[in-house]
C-alpha cells in the first residue's frame, strides 16, 4: 500500500493537490492511503518549507507547487514497487 500525505494549511492549492491525488489513485486503481496534514509543526518533520507539500511513503517529493499529474503518477507507481 502506498502512503500519500498532502501537507498544507488548507489553502486552495493544497485542496487541489489532495483532489488530484485522489483522482489518480482512483483512476490507476492504486491501493493507497491519502492523509491531509494541516499541522504546521509536522511540516518541519518532512523538511517542508513551502506548501503545498507531497509526501509519498514518508519521502518529500514536491513542495511549493502543484506537480503535474504525470509526475505524481510516476512517483506513485515507483512507490508501489
Amino acid at each position: 500500500m502506498v502512503n500519500i500525505k498532502v501537507l498544507g494549511p488548507g489553502c486552495p492549492n493544497c485542496e487541489k493537490l489532495e483532489m488530484l491525488c485522489k483522482e489518480i489513485v482512483s483512476e490507476k486503481k492504486v491501493e493507497a492511503e491519502i492523509e491531509k496534514i494541516t499541522d504546521i509543526n509536522r511540516f518541519v518533520d518532512y523538511g517542508l518549507l513551502m506548501t503545498p507539500g507531497l509526501v509519498i511513503n514518508e519521502k518529500l517529493v514536491s513542495s511549493g507547487k502543484i506537480p503535474t499529474k504525470s509526475a505524481i503518477i510516476e512517483w506513485i507507481s515507483n512507490a508501489e514497487k
